[in-house]
């Protein structure tokens, strides 16, 4: 049967995207993250593992609620095995603080470093290891080449990468399959219920390769996420935010 123009162009989608950091799990083993709708955003319609994200935040909050956001990324990633390392130059995450998503920590290795460029070559040798099921590198600045060089590691060794960018002077593209803008979101109580409600993030995926950015509400409730509304086209809701 002939092939209609349709059918080359998507087995030629499905031939690069390997080549640009999107390599379909092996069987049986895609990762379940619960970002639901999130998820369709992406090539495939799964998170990419074994990829490089990249996550700016451009006030304390956002740092905060970025950490809070990856922490149940860290748990899908580890639930079979395998450790994380998160290294810093200027660390503030409070470990035990990860436990609430489902992280223990001592399922982490901190690393602290008292220059960036210490930050970025630890990360790389890190990525390179292949027992390690996720790397966390809190990076302002970064070059396209020394984030190639990320993307080349993981690429070999399928360890997944995220590079935590806070307030960071240059927004040049960098070797990522996706740039991610994490803020808080103000949670709700149980009615009669005192103290604080689940946490929630607005999630705006500003960058994709090969997908659909867009931005999303979410809640982690339960030990999973909940979608508080539903999906809508990239609004750069979050960039009117910063900017109004």
């Amino acid at each position: 049967m002939p092939r209609t123009n349709q059918d080359i162009m998507a087995q030629l989608q499905r031939d690069i995207l390997p080549l640009q950091g999107f390599k379909p799990p092996s069987k049986g083993a895609a990762l379940d993250t619960g970002l639901g709708p999130v998820e369709a955003a992406f090539p495939n319609g799964t998170f990419p593992t074994g990829a490089v994200h990249e996550f700016l935040s451009s006030t304390a909050e956002d740092a905060a609620a970025t950490g809070g956001f990856i922490a149940p990324l860290l748990a899908a990633l580890m639930r079979n095995g395998g450790s994380g390392v998160w290294i810093s130059s200027s660390r503030t995450l409070f470990p035990p603080a990860l436990s609430i998503f489902g992280v223990e920590p001592d399922q982490m290795i901190f690393i602290d470093l008292p220059r960036e460029r210490d930050v970025i070559w630890a990360m790389e040798e890190a990525l390179k290891c292949e027992g390690l099921a996720a790397v966390i590198g809190e990076i302002k600045e970064i070059d396209l080449t020394s984030s190639r060089r990320l993307q080349l590691a993981v690429e070999k060794s399928r360890v997944t990468g995220f590079i935590l960018r806070h307030q960071p002077r240059h927004l040049h593209p960098i070797a990522a399959v996706a740039r991610w803008n994490i803020s808080p979101l103000a949670s709700e109580l149980e009615e009669g219920l005192p103290g604080v409600g689940y946490p929630r993030w607005n999630v705006e995926l500003e960058k994709v390769r090969n997908g659909k950015p867009g931005n999303w509400q979410l809640e982690w409730s339960a030990g999973r996420f909940r979608v508080l509304s539903p999906t809508v086209p990239y609004l750069a809701q979050a960039r009117r935010r910063k900017t109004g």
